[in-house]
């Protein structure tokens, strides 16, 4: 209940058991997003309600944060909608960012056992000045919901916002935007780029849509409306045109866009109780796996049945070719029937 905040609570399972916690922390504040460190998996940020970040290191036996924000060094004054780590800096000092309701993207460095700070952009609202009592001009800051990486451009990054815009940003310009896509008419609950194309990104919205889109068009290529809003979309990591949503009615959507452009494969009911919203969805990164989270703070592990992971069919004497390259050439294609005849790649 966002009137009522209370302390929050991390929790670290495996799925060979399900029933208890490998790990837990309980923090004075709700826990709002979490990444693991890709390179050092025992590092975990995490983003709290009451604007600060911190760093939890499994190694250590400690229950508190190995390194936290603070008044002081910059913590948002808003909710922390998202944190990701990014690949170490010059001088091999960890470092993630953070994006929050405040406008504010902001870089967090490990130095010398601190947590340095730097502002990488501030989401400006549109029209961004307004008057306030006796002349004053007070800028107004568009609220940041989410944010990707590019896998391979590595300072592109998108942000989502409240008011249903995408940005496309830059870590090395923090005044301006690259380009920015009137999304949608909402906020923006989830933006992610392709694993396997570098042009394609999703985007799912309270509005109701899941778009996929090129980067470098303002338009979006798919649009798909599931008549409710959309809590949360994940890219599948084994093929380029898959893709799962939750929404917020308890149901989840697996699409392959490959075998069916218009609607989903699959929709199925997966929270049952009454008032409780599916809000997060991910797939395992190795197995057929895909977890989703609730309101009511239950997690559920579902297998994916073969038929929703169907693999190309191998006629005789012909060998299947798989790997990046051909997961590409398969969205390429899809792209290419709805892209503008005219246009050029």
């Amino acid at each position: 209940d966002f009137m009522k905040q209370g302390h929050g609570m991390l929790l670290l399972y495996t799925l060979k058991n399900p029933s208890f916690p490998e790990y837990s922390f309980s923090s004075e504040s709700g826990v709002m997003c979490l990444d693991f460190h890709s390179d050092h998996p025992y590092l975990l940020a995490v983003g709290f309600y009451d604007g600060n970040v911190a760093i939890y290191n499994l190694k250590k036996a400690s229950s508190q944060p190995s390194y936290k924000s603070s008044a002081k060094s910059g913590k948002h004054t808003e909710p922390v909608w998202q944190v990701k780590w990014q690949k170490d800096d010059m001088d091999n000092n960890s470092n993630f960012f953070s994006v929050s309701s405040d406008g504010r993207i902001v870089s967090w460095t490990l130095v010398k056992n601190e947590l340095v700070h730097l502002d990488v952009i501030k989401l400006s609202a549109d029209g961004t000045t307004m008057q306030g009592p006796e002349g004053l001009q007070l800028q107004m800051f568009g609220s940041g919901t989410s944010f990707d990486f590019h896998k391979k451009i590595d300072y592109l990054f998108l942000v989502g916002t409240e008011e249903g815009k995408i940005y496309k940003c830059s870590k090395s310009y923090s005044s301006q935007f690259l380009d920015v896509f009137e999304a949608h008419h909402m906020a923006v609950d989830s933006v992610s780029w392709n694993p396997f194309h570098l042009k394609v990104f999703i985007s799912c919205s309270s509005d109701w849509t899941v778009k996929i889109w090129d980067h470098t068009i303002k338009t979006p290529m798919f649009v798909y409306d599931l008549s409710t809003a959309v809590g949360d979309v994940a890219w599948s990591p084994y093929s380029s045109t898959v893709f799962a949503a939750v929404t917020i009615d308890g149901q989840v959507h697996v699409f392959d866009l490959n075998i069916n452009k218009l609607e989903p494969l699959c929709t199925q009911l997966v929270v049952t109780r009454k008032k409780n919203k599916t809000t997060h969805i991910q797939f395992n990164p190795v197995y057929p796996i895909i977890i989703i989270g609730d309101e009511q703070g239950l997690i559920v592990c579902l297998k994916l049945s073969p038929n929703l992971r169907k693999m190309p069919k191998e006629k005789k004497g012909q060998e299947v070719k798989k790997g990046p390259e051909v997961e590409i050439a398969k969205l390429e294609k899809l792209l290419s029937l709805v892209r503008e005849p005219g246009s050029k790649e």
